[in-house]
């Protein structure tokens, strides 16, 4: 099996970026239902938006630090047989996230990731 990503991705709402930007971010709906976050890594996250937030707009990506949540990232299988990255036991907080920004596509159509800096 290859490697894990160390970085994973979160797509909120414009409502949900700025309750993120203020420290923390406990979930959306979804999340908090299901018990953990849902992270996405950069190979899912165009279908991750295409599946769950097809028709919204005004979306933002967090590229979050799963070294820096250590063992509260569990991999699990989703979607397809993947394993995807879900933080458990906790809000993601302001300081794993390495970059953020609004959501844009790139000219194949994905999802472009956000830049530090």
């Amino acid at each position: 099996m290859s490697e894990r990503p160390t970085t994973a991705y979160k797509v909120l709402t414009a409502e949900q970026m700025a309750t993120l930007e203020h420290g923390s971010f406990a979930g959306a709906p979804i999340d908090l239902a299901d018990g953990y976050i849902h992270l996405s890594t950069a190979a899912q996250l165009t279908e991750t938006v295409d599946k769950h937030f097809a028709g919204q707009s005004d979306l933002h990506v967090a590229a979050v630090d799963l070294d820096a949540l250590g063992d509260a990232v569990k991999w699990e299988e989703s979607r397809g047989g993947q394993l995807f990255p879900h933080l458990y036991g906790g809000p993601l907080l302001l300081e794993t996230v390495v970059a953020n920004g609004p959501l844009t596509r790139n000219e194949d159509g994905g999802v472009a990731l956000p830049v530090a800096g």
